[in-house]
């Protein structure tokens, strides 16, 4: 027969399931008071959370779980009059364990009524104390974190809404872009950006990028409240919840003005070490080149003097004589403008007004440029001296000068200017007179300004110019001591400056130039026979006798068995020994006879000092006679 199941035993069974429940709770204590604050019953949560078994708190007052001060202050009893008199009561405070330690309970605390009869109290009590230890420990890291960033003074840091308004400022901020906080808090951050990023629309694209992409890095130019502008690295990151919305940007801006001239400044000396190497490259490669052509334009000349006797009355002979020697002329000026850039050249330093030897170039210039350009000469009063070659001056001036002229299609002004100046840089420093060359010509595109002193390079027609012209300036600037810029801007011209070291002001003392006395043995030593065929040629003319050997050994053994009145020798030879060697070694042995060195080019001549007389090759008859009599004459 089924048992009758009547309502009042399913309550019975319903109270009895939830009594369970609530007794099997840990994370909770939940026990009920009667209405004065006696505990009634205790679940298992009650005794893990608090410490104390059913026995040891059923029937006592709750207010044991009170600190003494809170008991006095009476809260227990504040507590159940809040509860009886709203319905529930609501706190957090500190708790005792029956171990007599405290923690954290979120206490809820319900009245329960029953026919509108309060029968007591439900109270629940959980222990918080971990998340309000997390709580402390986060808000205490955000203290630091806020005590950190507002302590920063080389970053500016600082957070934007969703617009670009700024909502807080650190002292970074304000060492860096000198605002203070009231001043830019509730502003666009646009206000650091220049006028024409703000046309540009710079900072809205900032954000835009930081929105799409979570982080937006740039360097650029920012603007102070004084109006100055900085370099700064900038990194704008997007801050989102974590349903993906946007918060705002935390925004830091760092001022690397002084990183970035750094950086500039090495580029610009890896720029400089670079174009130092490749034209000392180039220089040497030109130098080798010059030194064999130089060869075999002495050939040539040497042996022009014995062709035109050959020639004799022949008009058509002479003619053709005549031209082989204007070429050989030619090719020997191309070849000196080679060894002035590689800095090789043979040279004759003196000191140089430079005001007189301007002024003295003006009626050469004027007729050599036309009409169409005007000239222009403004040299300040007290220039300082400079020691150079003065040919090379010339030459490096008026090759400056018609590089110039060539700038102004349509003719123009030329300026000169020379003025002392004091450079202070890496490479150079001390006094130096600028000599400035200005045009009013086209300009040259910044791709070729860097090229503009590099051998054969020209942007002139095929046959209007040998590309070697400033190339020949660089390299007088640089033997000289000195150096050679050029600035330009296109559609308003050029200027190339020459820096020379200030000379020491000297007197000029006059001396006699007297003609070759043709007479004596001449010892010529050089390894090249058909040089020295020349070089004989030459001598022979002059009225002297020679007695050729091809190097510095086979020199000291003809010294040895004497008859020589004059040693005349190339430097650049093979063997052991090269002519500057044997014309040492021979000051030591014979120190009363005369020594002419004879070269194109060579490294060993930085050394010479003016112990030698160095005539340069290729040399023509006059020059060889002229040198002689120098030779004999000191």
């Amino acid at each position: 027969m089924a048992r009758k199941i009547t309502p009042r035993r399913n309550l019975f069974e319903s109270e009895r399931r939830f009594r369970l429940l609530v007794e099997g709770v840990v994370d909770y204590a939940i026990f009920m008071l009667d209405p004065g604050g006696i505990i009634s019953n205790w679940n298992a949560g009650a005794r893990r959370i608090k410490g104390y078994e059913a026995a040891e708190v059923v029937g006592r007052h709750f207010e044991m779980f009170y600190l003494p001060e809170d008991r006095e202050a009476g809260m227990p009893a504040r507590s159940l009059q809040t509860a009886r008199e709203n319905g529930r009561f609501e706190a957090e405070g500190w708790r005792l364990r029956k171990d007599g330690t405290k923690f954290l309970a979120s206490v809820v605390i319900d009245a329960i009524y029953e026919a509108d009869e309060l029968i007591g109290f439900a109270k629940i009590t959980r222990d918080i104390t971990e998340r309000a230890n997390a709580q402390v420990a986060l808000h205490a890291s955000e203290s630091q974190l806020r005590l950190l960033v507002s302590g920063v003074t080389d970053y500016a840091l600082y957070m934007l809404d969703p617009n670009g308004i700024v909502t807080n400022w650190n002292i970074g901020g304000q060492r860096i872009k000198g605002y203070l906080p009231e001043e830019i808090i509730g502003r666009h951050f646009s206000r650091f950006y220049s006028e024409a990023d703000k046309a540009a629309g710079r900072p809205a694209r900032a954000l835009q990028l930081a929105r799409d992409h979570g982080r937006y890095e740039e360097e650029g130019w920012r603007v102070r409240k004084d109006g100055t502008f900085f370099w700064a690295s900038v990194v704008i990151d997007a801050i989102r919840d974590d349903h993906g919305d946007i918060l705002g940007f935390a925004k830091i801006t760092r001022d690397i003005s002084e990183r970035r001239e750094a950086q500039q400044k090495l580029e610009k000396i890896q720029r400089q070490l670079a174009e130092s190497q490749k034209l000392d490259a180039l220089g040497q490669l030109t130098g080798g080149v010059a030194h064999d052509f130089n060869n075999l334009l002495m050939i040539i000349s040497g042996n022009i003097h014995i062709l035109k006797r050959l020639a004799g009355n022949d008009a058509k002979g002479l003619r053709a004589v005549q031209a082989i020697e204007k070429a050989s002329q030619h090719g020997a000026s191309l070849t000196r403008q080679l060894l002035t850039f590689a800095r090789r050249q043979s040279v004759s330093p003196q000191t140089v007004d430079l005001s007189e030897r301007i002024h003295s170039l003006r009626e050469v210039l004027d007729t050599g440029l036309g009409g169409s350009v005007q000239i222009v000469i403004r040299v300040d009063a007290g220039v300082w001296p400079v020691t150079v070659d003065p040919g090379e001056f010339e030459a490096a001036l008026v090759n400056l000068v018609v590089n110039a002229r060539d700038a102004m299609a349509g003719g123009g002004t030329i300026t000169i200017r020379a003025s002392n100046t004091c450079l202070d840089d890496d490479a150079r420093s001390g006094d130096f007179v600028a000599i400035r060359v200005e045009d009013t010509g086209t300009g040259i595109p910044p791709d070729v300004v860097a090229k503009v002193f590099d051998p054969f390079f020209t942007t002139k027609p095929v046959g209007k110019g040998t590309g070697l012209g400033l190339s020949q300036v660089h390299g007088f600037a640089h033997q000289a001591g000195g150096t050679v810029t050029v600035e330009s801007e296109l559609g308003k011209g050029t200027t190339l400056t020459i820096y020379l070291p200030r000379g020491v002001p000297e007197t000029a003392s006059a001396s006699v130039e007297p003609d070759s006395v043709g007479s004596g043995t001449v010892l010529l030593v050089e390894d090249n026979p058909d040089v020295a065929s020349a070089s004989a040629g030459l001598l022979e003319q002059l009225g002297y006798s020679v007695r050729w050997v091809p190097d510095a050994e086979s020199a000291l053994s003809a010294l040895d068995r004497g008859s020589i009145d004059l040693v005349f020798s190339d430097i650049v030879m093979s063997g052991k020994m090269d002519g500057l060697g044997l014309a040492r070694a021979i000051k030591q042995k014979h120190p009363a006879l005369p020594i002419l060195l004879a070269t194109g080019y060579s490294d060993a001549l930085q050394s010479v000092r003016g112990d030698f007389q160095i005539l340069r090759k290729p040399y023509q008859l006059h020059e060889l006679s002229r040198a002689l009599s120098r030779l004999s004459a000191g």
